[in-house]
């Protein structure tokens, strides 16, 4: 098994060096130049048409509300990845690997704005008569060459739905370390968390959408006011942190205690590859939750895009910054990275500090686990049909038990190298549709039809 590692580890490192520094980078720095950075300039107006909402139910067609269905994106968005991926980033990449994940926020706005744009410009009905959408419908209706465009989505669908089950190990394996620190059973943490994301995903759209609009708000609120206590605490290393994030990027970082030591490429792979886990801007996900909200018009349903990257990279920024200022990245050593959180906030905080960490983790995990599997049920349809797709349910929900017996790194390495296979197709169909993208946004800021109202106000 170590040999398998070692060779999935050594080929995700090909992908997540130079050539996804051009794919999403230089991808997502298209899209923001096609876009007139709109997703800068516009984002006050974009904030008023999302966070202004989040109680308006939506105009137009659609399964569930504009906000029920960003919920269930954020849900799988701001997960356990945002506390504990950030830390694993500069465990194994540097402090450096924290200024390549605000590259990738930077420019993920404009990139997951046209997966969601996409994704809701060509939805569809299923047999249940409710609205699905994601990259297997923009592949197979917007690429020109239809059997072309059928292959890709077929081959992103099947790559995914295997995706599915490192992602979800992922999730759990960071509860189970921080469970494990406050001396809870591995097997144990493990199977109550399979229970409770069984009861919520066998109950549908509706109910994960439902779960997810709760947890989502109740677990930023917490995270946040943890995270501000120990930067205030520790204010005078926040200017030197972000002087050496900067320095790292671009130099690399020697080893110092129970840190590894990294060199740029590693600061870049870990940067790219964790930003982009975390924010899904490229991935194809979010679309899959985005087509099935009541909307008006694809672009009004894409501003949740922008703000879900916004959201993401403010946590996740107070994640690495916890962790540099506390100076725990230096102290904890990489094979218990996801713990760098607790111990940051146990300095501070107190016994209530693990407490708070651990509560925000297992709400984490399990908004991102609820979201994670509903995606993996639209891949199965898409792949199969909607009855097979139901009973896949189970089998992802158990996957859940997978964190209790696999470490860190190992899963990390299979879950990069799946996540760059779905991501290589994906972006080429987005970028190859942009001019569409860039249509309909045209379309809506122009005040076509019914939309002026919106940009007046």
């Amino acid at each position: 098994m170590e040999s398998f590692f070692a060779v999935v580890g050594a080929i995700s490192g090909f992908f997540w060096n130079i050539l996804f520094l051009f794919v999403l980078v230089g991808g997502g720095l298209y899209l923001t130049i096609r876009l007139g950075f709109f997703q800068i300039r516009r984002l006050p107006y974009i904030i008023k048409q999302t966070f202004g909402k989040i109680l308006d139910k939506g105009q137009g067609e659609g399964t569930v509300s504009p906000f029920l269905a960003a919920s269930t994106a954020m849900a799988s968005t701001i997960g356990a990845s945002n506390i504990v991926g950030v830390p694993a980033a500069i465990a194994f990449g540097g402090p450096g690997a924290l200024f390549w994940m605000w590259v990738i926020f930077m420019l993920g706005g404009a990139t997951k704005f046209s997966e969601v744009v996409l994704g809701v410009h060509f939805r569809e009905k299923n047999a249940d008569g409710h609205y699905v959408g994601g990259p297997g419908y923009y592949m197979t209706k917007g690429f020109p060459i239809k059997s072309v465009g059928k292959t890709l989505a077929l081959v992103g669908a099947f790559v995914a739905m295997i995706y599915y089950v490192p992602s979800i190990a992922t999730q759990s394996v960071s509860l189970i370390q921080n469970a494990e620190a406050m001396g809870i059973n591995k097997y144990l943490s493990a199977a109550i968390l399979t229970v409770l994301v069984g009861v919520v995903v066998l109950g549908g759209l509706i109910r994960v959408s439902k779960v997810a609009s709760k947890l989502v708000p109740a677990m930023c609120v917490l995270y946040f006011a943890g995270s501000l206590a120990v930067l205030f605490a520790n204010i005078r290393g926040l200017f030197p942190s972000l002087a050496l994030v900067f320095q790292s990027a671009f130099t690399g970082t020697a080893a110092t205690g129970g840190f590894i030591g990294a060199g740029i490429s590693m600061a870049i792979r870990m940067g790219l590859a964790r930003a982009t886990y975390s924010c899904e801007a490229g991935m194809g996900s979010a679309p899959i939750a985005h087509a099935a909200a009541v909307t008006d018009h694809p672009v009004r349903q894409g501003f949740w895009g922008v703000f879900e990257v916004l959201i993401d990279g403010t946590v996740c920024t107070l994640s690495g910054l916890v962790v540099l200022v506390s100076g725990v990245w230096k102290e904890v050593g990489p094979d218990v990275a996801f713990t760098m959180p607790a111990v940051a906030f146990q300095k501070v905080l107190g016994v209530a500090g693990v407490y708070i960490v651990t509560i925000s983790v297992f709400l984490f995990v399990l908004s991102s686990i609820i979201a994670v599997i509903w995606y993996a049920e639209k891949l199965v349809e898409f792949f199969f049909n909607t009855k097979v797709s139901k009973y896949t349910r189970v089998i992802y929900t158990l996957s859940v038990m997978l964190g209790a017996f696999f470490g860190l790194e190992a899963i990390l390495a299979v879950l990069d190298l799946a996540n760059a296979l779905i991501i290589l197709p994906n972006m080429v169909i987005v970028l190859f549709l942009s001019p569409l993208v860039a249509k309909l946004t045209k379309e809506y800021f122009s005040g076509a039809q019914y939309y002026l109202k919106d940009i007046k106000k």
